[in-house]
């Protein structure tokens, strides 16, 4: 019977300590959704917010009116994805926005890019970096499944100074392939179909006033890239 007990206790310990490691501020990727015996997690780049002219902004003019810009800059605790170490890949810009409010209220402002960026593979979470400014509002990231439906994941509050790594968790689609956030064709497993089509800030309308400053920088993913190194190379290809 003790022995029992120790075993269970251990057992116990162990697992409070593996969920305290991905308590603050993130979530186990490799977690989520497990719907298969096999996968294969890695982190991807998703944009690095190194090129002009690629990312816009808007908000309705009774509201207000916003400016997008890239400008020289990167967070401090910003680490390389694993394997792109060493690389010269260039990183030395960020992304920022400014919005000058006409009226208080309930407002939003969208930051979006000129195009959808499609993430390879099934996705678990979708991660950012972001200079709040400490005020009250709140991030959403907007993406499109591979039905062209679009949902919205809450990233957190901006009431924190300076850089704050923030993320976003894609829920897993239910097994009937067509009802949730659809990723993946139950017919085609070479067809994803996940994008990003922007953020939106939705604004606590007691700060709504006067100017706001965010910036954005190394827009990544968590990602289930199983099936895309494991395709059938006698395959057919559709389409014709």
């Amino acid at each position: 019977m003790k022995k029992f007990l120790i075993v269970t206790f251990i057992f116990l310990i162990g697992s409070f300590l593996h969920a305290q490691e991905w308590e603050v501020g993130t979530t186990d990727p490799t977690r989520i959704g497990i719907d298969t015996a096999q996968q294969m997690i890695m982190e991807v780049s998703v944009d690095r917010f190194e090129h002009d002219g690629l990312w816009r902004s808007r908000m309705s003019s009774d509201d207000g009116f916003t400016t997008t810009r890239l400008f020289r800059g990167a967070p401090a605790g910003r680490q390389p994805i694993p394997g792109e170490e060493g690389m010269d890949i260039p990183d030395n810009y960020v992304l920022g926005t400014r919005v000058d409010f006409l009226r208080r209220g309930y407002h939003s402002f969208f930051i979006y890019p000129v195009r959808p960026i499609p993430i390879e593979g099934i996705v678990k979470t979708i991660s950012m970096w972001v200079v709040g400014r400490n005020f009250n509002h709140e991030l959403f990231v907007l993406v499109r499944d591979f039905f062209g439906r679009q949902y919205e994941f809450s990233m957190g509050r901006l009431n924190f100074m300076g850089w704050q790594r923030m993320f976003a968790v894609i829920p897993p689609a239910p097994d009937d392939g067509l009802s949730g956030v659809v990723q993946r064709s139950r017919h085609h497993f070479d067809h994803f179909g996940l994008q990003i089509v922007g953020f939106r800030i939705d604004v606590d309308p007691m700060e709504a006033r006067g100017s706001y400053y965010i910036y954005f920088d190394a827009l990544r993913a968590y990602t289930d890239l199983f099936s895309e190194h494991h395709r059938d190379p006698d395959d057919m290809v559709d389409g014709w």
